[in-house]
């Protein structure tokens, strides 16, 4: 039999499989058809919204209706149209910020768990990035620069790494002691080689899920940046800043905080959901006991 062949033949057990392991798990699939809604929101904006910029002093604080989804703000501004660009930003900034803050914590965590002589220098400066909070380290960089979502992301970005830092670094630490490691080292397998073939694949499981919750802590990052005035500009929608632009006509217009308000606390839910889920299924400990 050819390799497509035995590929088309196995494909049943793998489907199988999965199925079985989303009904004994359904926070996953409960979290990822979330999340994968949202994404598929996001990225139909331009089709399925108007013009979140078009201004009309006609329409000012209109309430939820058939013209208007979600009612209009205090400019006439469609609440639906930058409720779904805001989504754009938001899921952005996550994603852009669990990326980022993974590759470079597994970079680094790698280097501290296996070269133990630059583990003391570099976690005392990973100690020092935690201490530094990201709201006040984005005012700094603002401050400094011109204000923007690529300083949102960096100001996120670098207090994130060090928690990533010492996830992986504490899996290098214990995997270091495991016998197969002894053995691979007696069998000539030493430095890069090891690393990357023994030790790197058995630190991707608590990678991806301690990338979930910073995927979901960015989101929330941002959007509390942004309601300060140290986060995207005012006039680039997303939820936070969008927030904060209706706070002042909560009382006659609600729907300006409250909508976008749900639409962030159910991406932060379902990021959450599936990252429980993720660590129910990829703990060996978990599963076992599931």
């Amino acid at each position: 039999m050819s390799a497509t062949t035995l590929e088309l033949a196995a494909a049943p057990g793998r489907l199988a499989r999965l199925a079985t392991g989303i009904r004994r798990n359904p926070t996953i699939f409960v979290g990822a058809l979330i999340l994968g809604c949202l994404v598929v929101l996001a990225l139909a904006a331009p089709w399925i919204s108007g013009d979140p910029f078009k201004l009309a002093s006609i329409n000012r604080l209109r309430p939820p209706s058939a013209r208007f989804w979600f009612g209009t703000d205090q400019y006439g501004r469609d609440v639906f149209a930058r409720t779904m660009h805001g989504a754009r930003v938001s899921l952005m900034v996550g994603l852009v910020v669990a990326g980022a803050s993974c590759v470079l914590g597994l970079a680094v965590g790698l280097l501290c768990g296996y070269f133990r002589r630059v583990d003391a220098l570099v976690m005392r400066v990973m100690d020092g990035l935690m201490a530094i909070p990201s709201i006040l380290l984005a005012i700094a960089l603002i401050t400094l620069t011109r204000p923007g979502l690529a300083i949102v992301i960096v100001a996120i970005i670098i207090p994130e790494v060090p928690r990533i830092v010492r996830v992986v670094r504490s899996v290098v630490l214990s995997i270091r002691s495991q016998p197969y490691i002894d053995s691979a080292i007696a069998g000539g397998t030493r430095g890069m080689k090891l690393l990357l073939r023994h030790i790197l694949p058995n630190t991707l499981a608590p990678l991806i899920v301690q990338g979930s919750y910073v995927f979901a802590s960015a989101m929330l990052i941002e959007a509390g940046l942004s309601f300060l005035g140290a986060g995207v500009p005012p006039e680039t929608p997303s939820w936070g800043n969008i927030v904060a632009q209706g706070r002042s006509f909560f009382q006659i217009a609600p729907w300006s905080i409250l909508i976008p308000g749900a639409f962030l606390a159910t991406a932060v839910l379902a990021v959450n959901l599936l990252g429980d889920g993720l660590r129910d299924r990829l703990d060996p400990r978990l599963a076992r006991r599931m």
